[in-house]
């Protein structure tokens, strides 16, 4: 990438740097714009064994919600220095997977833009079809000359797929895992959505979805994030993780679990303090100012290392009996869907 300036990229190079053998990474696609290749890193640490849990972070699927790639950027800074000396990590990474996939969309980062090269906006990229009331943001066939086009849902973009293997891959295979999307821009809080995303259905996952809340309640009463299904605010189409649940659903669900998870960064709140960024190509979606910035980037590691332990430690919440995922189920009922 000589000649480009396309700092994340290169910062994602150095922390790659850093790890040295201590991780695995690998180059799952490359994306041509302009004649220039943009690869798309994916990056492991951790445990090989296939019964090991896996937390896999993602982000910049829209590349101008880039605020996503860069707080994963900078956690995976806090691992590299971490790796030198916390033992505990060290003996957490034994039993555990982590994974990373932080520019998903590199020419819509490196540009700026929502979309990909070719003009789809790739979190509605898949053949799933929102069910109910949908705005036309929830996804166009109509032109890339407008947001949230899907392109070919049924010859997907190669960032889409990409993502995709990934899951399969690192996700699928284990009995336990938690895959975190992140993105901004969406309201003055910020959101930890879980599915559905396409329609107003409890996923099969909601006993467990709910322990896990009530488990973050109880041991961080004071936490910043509203949980809930993404459907309760909107329905859209296309969504690539309902894609991706119904997938695992019909190969693995009598014997895995496996909760994608999206952290969606209320940068309304960013607004509301210095309103002039609103005429900024990125002050919608991302801090401005570099104080600002940096309190983003340290604002979500707690959550983070929690899930992280919750996978380590699942007893509580991920390995329900009978009649406990069913009280909670009917609770999750009450509490989300009424």
């Amino acid at each position: 990438m000589t000649g480009f300036k396309f700092p994340e990229l290169k910062q994602l190079e150095i922390i790659i740097e850093q790890f040295g053998d201590k991780a695995r990474t690998e180059v799952i696609d490359r994306i041509s714009y302009k004649d220039h290749q943009f690869p798309i890193h994916c990056i492991s640490l951790g445990s090989t064994k296939p019964d090991a849990p896996v937390l896999a972070f993602f982000g910049g699927v829209h590349g101008l919600e880039k605020i996503g790639s860069e707080v994963i950027l900078s956690y995976m800074e806090t691992i590299s220095q971490l790796l030198d000396w916390d033992e505990e990590l060290l003996s957490r990474l034994e039993k555990s997977r982590l994974v990373f996939v932080p520019i998903v969309n590199p020419v819509g980062v490196y540009l700026g833009t929502r979309c990909n090269g070719n003009g789809v906006d790739l979190m509605r990229n898949s053949p799933v079809e929102g069910v109910g009331t949908t705005k036309f943001y929830s996804g166009q066939n109509l032109t890339p000359h407008l947001p949230w086009y899907r392109g070919d849902v049924l010859n997907m973009e190669k960032e889409a797929l990409a993502l995709c293997r990934v899951v399969d891959q690192h996700l699928f295979n284990s009995p336990l895992s938690i895959a975190l999307d992140l993105h901004s821009g969406f309201g003055i809080k910020d959101r930890l959505w879980f599915p559905y995303a396409s329609r107003k259905k409890p996923f099969p996952f909601i006993a467990e979805t709910l322990a896990l809340k009530e488990l973050f309640d109880r041991c961080y009463q004071h936490h910043i994030y509203k949980i809930e299904p993404m459907c309760m605010e909107y329905i859209i189409n296309g969504d690539l993780w309902d894609y991706l649940l119904d997938d695992f659903l019909v190969q693995f669900a009598e014997d895995r679990l496996f909760l994608p998870l999206t952290l969606e960064m209320g940068s309304w709140l960013w607004l509301r303090k210095n309103p002039s960024h609103l005429f900024s190509r990125h002050g919608l979606f991302h801090p401005l100012l570099p104080h600002r910035q940096q309190r983003v980037f340290r604002r979500h590691f707690l959550l983070f290392d929690f899930l992280h332990r919750s996978l380590l430690y699942p007893k509580n919440w991920a390995y329900l009996q009978k009649q406990q995922k069913t009280n909670y189920t009917k609770k999750a009922y009450d509490f989300w869907y009424d």
